[in-house]
């Protein structure tokens, strides 16, 4: 059991609401064109992989939902001279202001994977190996840099 478990966690494979999952973590470019995917288990939180998704690029804003909303990611992003477009969490003590005219660029991404759900193997991850899954994501992100 622990050897599942273990192999699970390693497959980007894990629990959420509706069963075992994977989430996609995905940075895109102003033409809304993905640039960068990391997997991880369906009961991970966003936060975690905020800064490996922005790692080596050189942007000006960086926009991003709620659930990347830390103080020390946003340092991180504010190291690299960029500003960070992020709304504040409703249970934060220092609110934080979000220019909406910025923010609402953020349905780039979400555009994105709406482009992913097209795909039917990528929508219900056919691949058993997390890199397999990495790679059809690659193949697919291509394809959509293509059209």
């Amino acid at each position: 059991m622990v050897r599942q478990k273990k192999l699970q966690h390693e497959e980007a494979m894990g629990k959420s609401r509706g069963g075992l999952s994977t989430k996609i973590h995905a940075a895109v470019d102003a033409l809304g064109n993905p640039i960068r995917f990391i997997l991880t288990a369906g009961q991970h939180s966003e936060i975690k992989q905020a800064n490996a998704l922005i790692q080596g690029f050189t942007a000006d804003y960086v926009i991003a939902d709620k659930g990347y909303d830390a103080d020390s990611f946003i340092a991180v992003i504010e190291a690299t001279q960029a500003i960070p477009v992020i709304p504040p969490k409703s249970n934060r003590i220092i609110m934080r202001e979000c220019d909406a005219h910025i923010y609402r660029e953020r349905n780039l991404v979400e555009r994105v994977f709406q482009k992913l759900k097209h795909y039917r193997r990528i929508a219900t991850r056919y691949e058993r190996l997390a890199v397999t899954y990495q790679a059809m994501l690659s193949l697919v992100a291509t394809i959509i840099w293509l059209n």
